[in-house]
């Protein structure tokens, strides 16, 4: 397993979101167009998708691991030794991809 990998997985290490909410992260889109062309962060589309780092007790639908898709402008950002985390509600994950 990578550094990259290993780093990832103790982000919310010692982390327990509390009753329905969910810690999620994920990587920022490219930040260029298959065309060449460079994107502001003012333009970029916000990714809506990301993986479950840690579930609070009431969390009934998702575990740690899956690979969720979430609602555009749902949860609370916050950056996390350089990873994009949220900090989302049950309600706001719209799906769990299938590995």
């Amino acid at each position: 397993m990578s550094t990259a990998a290993k780093e990832k997985k103790n982000v919310a290490k010692g982390f327990t979101p509390l009753g329905d909410r969910v810690f999620v992260t994920y990587t920022e889109e490219l930040e260029r167009t298959s065309g060449g062309i460079y994107v502001p962060d003012s333009a970029k589309e916000k990714p809506q998708r990301g993986i479950v780092q840690a579930v609070g007790k009431k969390v009934e639908n998702v575990k740690v691991g899956d690979q969720v898709l979430f609602d555009k402008y749902s949860g609370s950002k916050l950056r996390i030794e350089d990873e994009e985390c949220l900090i989302l509600k049950e309600e706001d994950i719209l799906g769990i991809f299938s590995n």
